[in-house]
């Protein structure tokens, strides 16, 4: 998700663990429930883990890996289906508590704290790709909306 300010665009990232206790920061993401579409679980995960509610602008693309659950020594084929998506409103209280902290950082500075080169790409494609329509003023940004800066 992102956000574009007086000062350039911004973009939500969320902290967690990895498996070795290590804090990382990632993009927003999750799983599908049953009977939801794919842009549906995109906005429902965003709004759980930041708080924050989105529109979705358009399909940034799709991440595909594989991994290994230690505690289940099971290997896993994951896809990742990504949106661009913009802020509507909400505030970082609201989240659940699956990430371990939620920040709005400048796209650059994001793309720095980013763990996972793939999702920098992505983001880095938002950024190149999709110029904003205009730059928000403070008085353009709802009054809901979480403004932490890091």
């Amino acid at each position: 998700m992102y956000q574009d300010r007086t000062d350039g665009r911004w973009v939500v990232l969320i902290a967690h663990r990895n498996a070795a206790g290590m804090l990382q920061w990632t993009l927003p993401k999750g799983g599908l429930e049953d009977g939801e579409t794919l842009e549906q679980a995109a906005i429902r995960e965003v709004r759980e883990e930041t708080g924050l509610d989105a529109v979705i602008e358009d399909k940034l693309g799709v991440v595909d890996y594989w991994f290994v659950w230690r505690p289940d020594k099971v290997r896993y084929h994951k896809y990742v289906h990504y949106y661009l998506m913009g802020l509507r409103g909400g505030h970082f209280d609201r989240r659940d508590e699956e990430a371990e902290d939620v920040t709005w950082l400048p796209i650059e500075d994001a793309l720095h704290q980013l763990a996972h080169p793939n999702e920098a790409k992505l983001v880095r494609m938002a950024l190149d790709d999709h110029d904003p329509p205009h730059r928000m003023s403070s008085t353009d940004v709802p009054a809901d909306v979480e403004h932490g800066q890091p």
